[in-house]
């Protein structure tokens, strides 16, 4: 009994933590049409600048709901759709996003 109880506490704690190169698969099949990375002319914003200025969870909870949190985030209007993503490639593309800019803006001193 204490085995299973052990496996399924290891197994629970492993499938929350993020993947930066699974989150980065989940960008270029999901996002990489709409957001750049380091430039370019795209519909969304830069996610080395989206990196700079938010925190990984605040990421992961845009993409999850853009409807409900554009105004929150300082934009006029949202053209990000809701994406069909497991709650796992959520978390994983925002790790994958917040990895790009190692120096973030609330570290300024």
């Amino acid at each position: 009994m204490k085995k299973v109880i052990l496996f399924g506490l290891v197994f629970t704690a492993t499938t929350l933590l993020a993947d930066i190169a699974a989150g980065e698969n989940v960008y270029k099949e999901n996002c990489a049409i709409c957001h750049t990375i380091n430039g370019g002319a795209a519909l969304g914003p830069d996610f080395n600048i989206v990196s700079y200025t938010r925190r990984a969870k605040e990421i992961e909870n845009y993409a999850k709901d853009p409807y409900s949190l554009f105004e929150a985030f300082g934009y006029s209007a949202n053209a990000m759709p809701t994406l069909p993503l497991e709650a796992q490639q959520f978390k994983d593309v925002a790790a994958y996003i917040s990895s790009l800019q190692p120096f973030k803006k609330w570290m300024k001193k």
